[in-house]
């Protein structure tokens, strides 16, 4: 299931509590599973391909990866903070380790590769 963050406060309750967290501290991943996040707009093109490329795979990837949606519109902060400079921009973030940053909209192929090195990063 694809899961829209409406806001900069569900993204601290869900993803990382940036509100929280000192600037300089690494964030903690408040997950239990990996997870990606797209950051889109409503009226981007690449984001709408992007969009039915992820519901094409959401069920494969069910219980394994968490997909969350962040409109940049809507949760400035939360773009700032991770410094999204084109959209759509994924944010794959694992249990264990960094999370890593992605400008594009990746066909499936290209997104499946990621989201099984994500998972086995997670192990």
């Amino acid at each position: 299931m694809i899961t829209e963050l409406k806001s900069t406060d569900d993204f601290n309750k869900k993803i990382y509590d940036l509100e929280n967290t000192a600037e300089d501290a690494e964030l903690e991943f408040l997950g239990d599973r990996p997870a990606i996040v797209d950051f889109y707009a409503p009226w981007c093109g690449p984001c709408k391909i992007l969009e039915q490329t992820l519901k094409n795979i959401e069920e494969e990837y069910e219980g394994k990866v968490d997909i969350y949606k962040v409109n940049t519109e809507d949760a400035l902060e939360v773009a700032s903070k991770f410094r999204v400079m084109s959209i759509p921009t994924i944010l794959y973030i694992p249990t264990k380790g960094e999370p890593e940053m992605s400008p594009g909209a990746p066909d499936a192929d290209q997104l499946k590769y990621m989201l099984n090195g994500l998972i086995e990063k997670s192990k």
